[in-house]
């Protein structure tokens, strides 16, 4: 399983970026795939949730719903994460995931800053 972010950035307070999650090395289109965040000192947290089939059901984590839209292609085998409105409080490193039980597997993470 080898997961690869990228996206990361310096942005601006009400900024928006793109992040992009290429998978490989499981049939990423028969697993759910998350997106989590780290900042500086705190625990990581589950940022949005989509499943495997689209459309199908999403969730957010209650600080980005309406700000942050998850989505995928199954036929490139990529996750993104599309952020709008981004905050100070916000800059973390974020990770993209999958469950593979009994495993979850993360990848290196992207570093997104935003600057007040």
């Amino acid at each position: 399983v080898q997961l690869v972010e990228s996206g990361g950035a310096l942005v601006q307070a009400g900024g928006s970026l793109r992040l992009s999650c290429a998978a490989s090395g499981f049939s990423f289109r028969t697993y759910t795939m998350s997106w989590y965040r780290q900042g500086p000192g705190k625990e990581r947290e589950l940022v949005a949730t989509i499943a495997a089939v689209v459309p199908g059901q999403i969730r957010y984590g209650n600080s980005v719903r309406g700000r942050f839209t998850i989505s995928r292609d199954n036929a490139r085998n990529m996750l993104f994460l599309q952020m709008n409105s981004l905050k100070p409080e916000e800059e973390a490193d974020y990770y993209c995931s999958v469950r593979i039980p009994p495993a979850r597997f993360w990848g290196q993470g992207t570093q997104v800053t935003v600057h007040a």
